[in-house]
């Protein structure tokens, strides 16, 4: 049995209002037993249950004062690993005040952690409280925790930042003994996860004997991810939990499969196969890589079983809370046998009933295939499986890839990001709300982190300036004056930039929200306000698996009625694209350039065997080792198709690079297209593509600077800025009672950039606003890495007389992208494409 899905076999019903910890604690006469650790192990042994191996040295590592990583499968009881050392030191010396603090990356893990953490709690009669403090939480929740801390807290990156913003904050930390980081590899590689490495050093400053303790269950880099738990100063302890649970990957094969595929071709072919492949009596996710993908494909299983309604249900992040719980309990009370969910189900939520799991298109990752599968059977060394539902025909190779990177143990490491200057503009702000601070003081305590182990004593004053005079530039308004020294600390003097810098506490970004609800009150959940601005009174939209009509916006509130008539018009979101990851490019590469006999052992390459046979005919499929080059002459102009197989991001980047390298040889336009395979150049005259392939185009030398010159960096830079003004609190999103719309977010920021670009050159958050979009956008340094590979890649080029199935999803996606006035859907055209290349 699973130490994260242990049955509660006494107490009062979970359902309660008060919990059965809140009633303990105010029981007398508590006598603390001798050892914490064996009453713990009586009641792993009432559960039936025996502690694994890695779980008693987890345990021996906390009492022994360390900190560290726990390296461990899902469902296998990483909660109870890093839990029981810090609440058997609390059984034995019992103390108030906060003593563990639980960091979790979604609000919806925050509820089932809780039970989890209760249960001992419970059913040992124990004195202590367990409680969370999340967006989802009520005021009187917050207000009776601000009087009265419970023992033990389960928090967000963004709530904790919240608690360490009041005054008292070294007062309601410092009894703190261990903070436990669930999920870590969510976080790390974000500016979410540099929050908590901020916060974390501003704890272990109140309180120096604080144990950190971080878990992950995918993570390649676990030495790095360690360090940057603890700090610098720390030699971290990293335990592996050896727990075998095999991971099977398997393909829901396509009826048929094209020679000439396009992206999303066999969306709505793979409809009945998967319907026919689920069983409805057997609880199962099927995820999706966005809430949009989600909406669709929930109303589309609902149109094809409309007997599934009330069995099946949809779940993502947007979704009510109220919605999201009631879909959280049916699942596990079996009363819902089907979700179709995002990644609001992929960590930590331990559904035990869960017996099967699908994957709509390629998952982009490794790590991300395993996080999923790992729902199924979420239980200590059972197998656990996954199929995938490709919705084009090169996923098939994908998914041979990812199979044989998860045997082969390749999984991506998850690097943090260094020195995000609006990062520490916010956190400056947050420390002199929380009690103020001493500047060197600060520094030295900020400089633990290995975020910012490399943060310069001028840099840190650049950000001091900024947040207390207004830098260089807005010096000349109040309200840039955030902090002032006061008896040698700084301080937060004014109340109005107090309230609203707790107001917009985060590094979320994302547009503006709008509140989805029905004329009477009930809440749905939120989209964009940008989906929103586009919708007039009577539009009828899907949202939460129901459609709906809107009636009238008022205020933040989009307000709606159940409509009559169905749609296919679902909110979009921000951030859906997902770029297959370096260590699955690797691996796609690998696959595609095994020999024939050994592709046909795997039944997707089976299946995608007329794609391939054809792009051997007129082509070839490249080697690892090998950079695969066609030019084709067609009416749209004269093409050039490279295949780097890196993703799409990369690819973009790769495309401006050489576009822009390529022009200055020969001017002339060319129109670039990309996916996570190639990239395609077209251009309307002829072009020496065979004689400036053999020149230096992949150099690396002047690689940031040709960058530059490729794109439209002051504007792509604007943009980006606009997300750095807001973490820094240059500019505010929401106010009591209100917000700023995204159009009002644009300008304001656009101001602020404009006038750093005219008077302040040198500012810090504009360097980082061009360095964030090479990496983020175009992923700077694997576009380096893939040139020096390109660099020394054999080219093979080949000049063709019709499209070839690599190139073909190229033309696909540029033809889609013309404007034309025709009566054809875009699939009929591409059909069309299709039979004159045939004939």
């Amino acid at each position: 049995m699973s130490l994260e899905t242990v049955p509660f076999k006494t107490g009062k019903s979970r359902s309660s209002k008060s919990s059965a910890t809140e009633k303990t604690a105010k029981r007398p006469h508590y006598h603390p037993p001798e050892s914490g650790l064996n009453l713990i192990r009586e009641w792993f042994a009432r559960q039936e249950y025996t502690p694994f191996p890695y779980q008693e040295e987890a345990w021996q590592a906390y009492r022994q004062g360390n900190s560290g990583l726990l390296h461990v499968p899902t469902g296998a009881g990483k909660t109870y690993s890093a839990y029981m050392g810090p609440l058997s030191e609390l059984i034995e010396t019992p103390e108030d005040g906060l003593q563990i603090l639980v960091i979790t990356p979604l609000r919806a893990l925050s509820r089932d952690m809780q039970k989890a953490l209760e249960a001992p709690i419970r059913d040992l009669n124990l004195p202590f409280r367990v409680e969370s403090r999340t967006g989802d939480t009520s005021s009187t929740a917050r207000a009776r925790q601000k009087k009265n801390p419970p023992h033990v807290l389960i928090t967000t990156p963004e709530s904790m930042n919240l608690l360490l913003s009041y005054e008292d904050a070294r007062e309601k930390f410092a009894s703190l003994k261990a903070v436990i980081v669930d999920e870590w590899h969510e976080l790390l590689a974000s500016k979410r996860g540099i929050q908590v490495e901020l916060a974390l050093a501003r704890i272990r400053k109140f309180n120096p004997n604080l144990r950190t303790w971080a878990l992950s269950a995918t993570i390649a880099n676990l030495q790095e991810a360690a360090q940057c738990a603890v700090g610098v100063n720390q030699s971290p302890v990293i335990i592996t939990g050896r727990i075998e649970r095999p991971v099977i990957v398997d393909t829901l094969m396509p009826p048929q499969v094209e020679a000439l595929p396009w992206a999303g071709h066999l969306g709505s072919a793979m409809l009945q196969p998967l319907v026919e492949a689920i069983d409805i009596d057997v609880s199962t996710l099927v995820f999706t890589n966005v809430r949009s993908h989600a909406e669709r494909w929930y109303q589309d299983i609902l149109d094809t079983r409309p007997e599934w309604a009330g069995l099946m249900a949809l779940h993502h992040g947007s979704m009510a809370r109220r919605e999201r719980e009631f879909v959280e309990e049916g699942l596990k009370e079996g009363f819902i046998k089907l979700v179709i969910c995002t990644s609001s189900l992929d960590l930590g939520v331990d559904f035990a009933p869960v017996e099967r799991v699908f994957q709509i298109g390629s998952p982009k990752g490794i790590a991300r295939m395993i996080q999923r599968a790992g729902r199924s059977s979420h239980r200590p060394g059972a197998t656990c499986r996954i199929t995938c539902v490709p919705t084009q025909a090169l996923e098939l190779a994908e998914v041979v890839a990812v199979r044989r990177a998860i045997q082969e143990r390749k999984i991506e490491p998850r690097l943090t990001l260094k020195k995000p200057f609006d990062v520490l503009v916010q956190h400056l702000v947050t420390c002199a709300l929380g009690g103020g601070f001493e500047a060197q003081s600060l520094y030295d305590e900020i400089i633990q982190t290995v975020s910012y182990e490399d943060l310069t004593l001028e840099e840190f004053n650049w950000v001091l300036r900024l947040v207390r005079d207004g830098g260089n530039t807005l010096f000349a308004y109040p309200e840039y004056h955030k902090i002032e020294l006061k008896q040698g600390a700084y301080i937060v003097p004014n109340k109005r930039i107090a309230q609203l810098h707790r107001f917009n506490i985060g590094t979320i970004s994302s547009d503006t929200s709008m509140t989805v609800a029905f004329l009477k009150g009930k809440s749905l959940g939120q989209v964009e306000e940008s989906f929103i601005s586009k919708l007039k009174k009577g539009d009828v939209f899907t949202f939460v698996g129901k459609s709906v009509e809107l009636v009238m916006v008022r205020d933040m509130t989009a307000y709606v009625r159940l409509a009559r008539k169905k749609t296919n018009v679902v909110p979009r979101w921000g951030g859906g694209r997902l770029p297959i990851s370096p260590s699955l490019a690797d691996a796609l590469r690998e696959t595609l350039q095994r020999n024939i006999p050994a592709r046909e052992q795997e039944p997707e390459i089976s299946a995608l065997k007329p794609v391939l046979d054809l792009q051997q005919k007129i082509s070839l499929i490249p080697r690892a080792d090998e950079l695969l080059a066609e030019v084709l002459q067609t009416r749209y102009g004269y093409h050039l198709f490279l295949y780097p197989f890196e993703g799409r991001m990369v690819h973009e980047g790769l495309a401006a690079l050489l576009g822009y390298r390529m022009s200055q040889e020969h001017k002339l336009t060319f129109q670039l297209t990309v996916n996570d395979y190639g990239l395609e150049f077209l251009s309307q005259e002829p072009f020496p593509y065979a004689s400036i392939l053999q020149s230096d185009l992949f150099s690396t030398e002047n690689l940031a600077d040709d960058l530059l010159q490729s794109l439209n960096m002051s504007e792509l830079a604007r943009r980006q800025f606009r997300d750095i003004a807001r973490i820094s609190g240059l500019i505010y999103q929401n106010y009591p009672g209100t917000y700023k719309t995204s159009r009002q977010l644009n300008t304001s920021s656009s101001v602020l950039y404009d006038v750093f670009q005219k008077f302040d050159s040198e500012n810090l958050l504009l360097e980082q606003a061009r360095k964030e979009v090479l990496e983020r956008q175009f992923e700077q340094g694997r576009l380096a890495d893939t040139l020096r590979r390109l660099q020394h890649s054999e080219l093979k080029l080949v000049n063709l007389k019709r499209p070839s199935p690599l190139g073909f999803p190229l033309m696909a996606e540029h033809v889609g992208s013309q404007f034309n006035v025709s009566n054809e859907s875009l699939a009929e055209r591409l059909k069309k494409m299709q039979q004159q290349w045939l004939r």
